[in-house]
């Protein structure tokens, strides 16, 4: 069996930490900030941990 090739596109938005979770970025985020609160800006800052039903397709993209 040949390796899996890591898709880029999906290392440059997920990272594991070391206890093996996925971490990503919210989205709407990045623009058109006017019509939001500053409450919701604040909190999509933060990072989030991908879903244990979607942990499965990361880690396949990711090549682990």
């Amino acid at each position: 069996m040949p390796k899996i090739k890591t898709n880029r596109s999906a290392a440059k938005r997920f990272k594991v930490t070391g206890s093996g979770k996925i971490v990503r970025h919210h989205a709407k985020s990045a623009h058109i900030k006017t019509k939001k609160t500053p409450k919701l800006k604040r909190n999509l800052r933060a990072s989030a941990i991908v879903r244990k039903c979607d942990e499965k397709r990361v880690n396949r993209m990711l090549g682990n």
